[in-house]
C-alpha cells in the first residue's frame, strides 16, 4: 500500500531510460472537450491508482478552464510516462485508436487490458476492448456517474462543476436530440453536489441569437456611465417580453462594449411584475455576488443574479447603487485565506525530506527560505523533474521554482488568483514587512470562489 509521497515516487512506478512507467493509465481523444476531460477525471475516481493522461491538444474553452483549475485535477502528459509498462488502459469518450495521442505502441500489445466508456455510435469503432460501457446517450460523463453514484464515491463541488460542463456541452444545454432523461437526472445530481452554473456560463459560450442581439442594442441605446467608488459602472433598466435565454451573455457583452468595470442589467417583465437582475464585475474590489446575495440572489465575485417581484425598477437601480457604494471587498482578504504559520524548508533540504513534509502536513507546496530570504518554491509538481531514484537525495534548490512572485495580506483573493494565472504558479508567499507571514495556494483561492470557505 502506498503510504506517502516517497512511496508514490518510488513504488508506483519504475524508471526506464529516465521516464516513468505506470501500470494503469486513462486517456481520451485529442482536441479534448469538456465531456472528455470530465470523463478522464471520473476515470481516476472510479479506478484508484490510475494516471490520467491529458492530450496536448485541447479545446480553447477547456484550456481556459484548466489555466485556472489545473492544480485541482491530477493530470499528466504522454511525455511523462513510458508505455512499455502499461498493463491496463482506460479509454473514455472515444472508440477509435486514431483519436488517441501517441498510443500506437499499445495497439498491438497482447497483454493489455482495455476498458472503454463511450457514448458515440459504434460505426468505425476499432478499439477491441476487454470490457466496455457504451450506450447512445447525451454524454459519456452520464455513464460514468452511474458507477460513481453506485460506489458512493464523494464528488467535490469543483468536480461536479467540471462534470456538468461536460454534460451540458455535449447535450447543448439539454437541447440536442441525443439528450436523454438519464442526462437530465445526472444534471440534477451534479447540481445537488454543488455544481456552479456561473462557471458553466463563463466557459461554455452560451448561444447568442436574434432576441439577445435586439436586447443588447436596446441596452446600448440607453447606456449610461457613472463613477462609484472610483470605478466605472453602468446600471441599465430594460423591458422584456416573454422568455429570453442567456441574459447573462447579454450583460457580459454589454459590459465589454460600454467598457465599464461593473455592469448590471435590470430586466423588467411588466406582465408579471418580475425583475431579473444580472451583474458582472471585473474588479476585485466590487464583489457582485455579495451585492446579489444582499438582494436575495447569489453568485460569485465576478458574476451574480437575483429575482425580485413587485418592485419599482428605479428603486431597484437605487438599491443596487447603494450596495455598490458600500461593497468594497475589504472583508475578505488574502490574510483570511492564507495558511499560517508557514511550513518552510531551506535550499539544502533533500527532496526526500521535502516529500515527507508535504505528505505529513498535507500541503502541495513549500517556500524555500535561507536566512529569512525567499529563495524559491517547491511543489508536488516539481517531483516530475526527478528522473531517477537517487535524485531524492539531491537538495531542493536543484528542482525548486525560483519565480518568486509574492502578495501582501491586504490584497483580495481575486488579485491572488490573477497573479497565479498570469505567472502559471500554484501558490503565492504572503509577505508583510519583508517577512513571509503565510502562503496562499490556487486551491485556497478557488475554494473561496466556490463558496467553500472553512466554517
Amino acid at each position: 500500500m502506498v503510504e506517502n509521497l516517497i512511496d508514490i515516487v518510488i513504488y508506483y512506478h519504475e524508471l526506464i531510460n529516465g521516464r516513468e512507467v505506470w501500470m494503469q493509465i486513462a486517456t481520451t481523444h485529442k482536441n479534448t472537450d469538456f465531456d472528455a476531460l470530465a470523463s478522464l477525471v471520473a476515470a481516476s475516481l472510479i479506478y484508484p491508482g490510475t494516471v490520467a493522461i491529458l492530450p496536448k491538444a485541447v479545446n480553447p474553452n477547456v484550456k481556459a478552464f484548466l489555466s485556472i483549475h489545473k492544480d485541482m485535477f491530477d493530470l499528466a502528459s504522454i511525455d511523462e510516462i513510458e508505455l512499455a509498462g502499461v498493463e491496463k488502459l482506460i479509454v473514455v469518450d472515444t472508440n477509435k485508436w486514431s483519436r488517441l495521442e501517441k498510443m500506437e505502441k499499445l495497439r498491438d500489445s497482447a497483454n493489455l487490458e482495455i476498458l472503454m466508456w463511450d457514448h458515440h455510435d459504434a460505426v468505425d469503432c476499432d478499439i477491441d476492448a476487454s470490457w466496455e460501457c457504451r450506450e447512445k446517450i447525451g454524454a459519456t460523463i452520464t455513464l460514468m456517474l452511474r458507477a460513481l453514484k453506485e460506489s458512493g464515491t464523494r464528488i467535490s463541488s469543483i468536480q461536479a462543476t467540471l462534470f456538468l460542463c461536460g454534460l451540458y456541452e455535449d447535450t447543448g444545454n439539454m437541447t440536442f436530440p441525443s439528450a436523454t432523461a438519464e442526462d437530465a437526472y445526472a444534471a440534477g445530481y451534479l447540481l445537488d453536489k454543488g455544481a456552479d452554473l456561473g462557471i458553466l456560463n463563463t466557459f461554455l459560450q452560451p448561444a447568442y441569437g436574434e432576441k439577445q442581439k435586439d436586447l443588447l442594442f436596446e441596452m446600448l441605446r440607453h447606456a449610461t456611465r457613472r463613477k462609484i467608488n472610483n470605478y466605472s459602472a453602468s446600471i441599465n433598466i430594460v423591458n422584456i417580453e416573454g422568455h429570453i435565454n442567456n441574459l447573462s451573455i447579454v450583460v457580459h457583452m454589454y459590459r465589454e462594449i460600454v467598457n465599464v468595470d461593473v455592469a448590471v442589467g435590470i430586466f423588467v417583465h411588466k406582465e408579471n411584475g418580475k425583475c431579473i437582475i444580472i451583474g458582472r464585475s471585473v474588479v476585485s474590489d466590487i464583489n457582485i455576488g455579495s451585492v446579489m446575495r444582499s438582494m436575495g440572489g447569489g453568485g460569485h465575485p465576478g458574476a451574480g443574479s437575483a429575482l425580485l417581484k413587485s418592485v419599482a425598477p428605479q428603486s431597484v437601480r437605487q438599491w443596487i447603487t447603494e450596495l455598490l457604494k458600500g461593497n468594497q471587498e475589504s472583508s475578505v482578504q488574502v490574510r483570511d485565506l492564507m495558511s499560517s504559520p508557514v511550513i518552510q524548508v531551506t535550499s539544502d533540504t533533500s527532496m526526500s525530506e521535502v516529500a515527507r513534509i508535504l505528505e505529513e502536513k498535507g500541503c502541495t507546496g513549500l517556500p524555500v527560505i535561507d536566512n529569512g530570504k525567499l529563495r524559491g518554491v517547491i511543489s508536488r509538481r516539481d517531483f516530475k523533474k526527478l528522473k531517477k531514484q537517487s535524485q531524492l537525495n539531491s537538495p531542493v534548490k536543484a528542482f525548486m521554482s525560483t519565480k518568486n512572485i509574492t502578495i501582501v495580506p491586504e490584497q483580495s483573493p481575486m488579485q491572488a488568483a490573477r497573479l497565479m494565472v498570469k505567472h502559471d504558479i500554484g501558490r503565492l508567499p504572503v509577505v508583510e514587512k519583508d517577512q513571509i507571514v503565510g502562503i496562499i495556494s490556487r486551491s485556497d483561492a478557488m475554494r473561496y470562489f466556490y463558496d467553500a470557505l472553512p466554517e
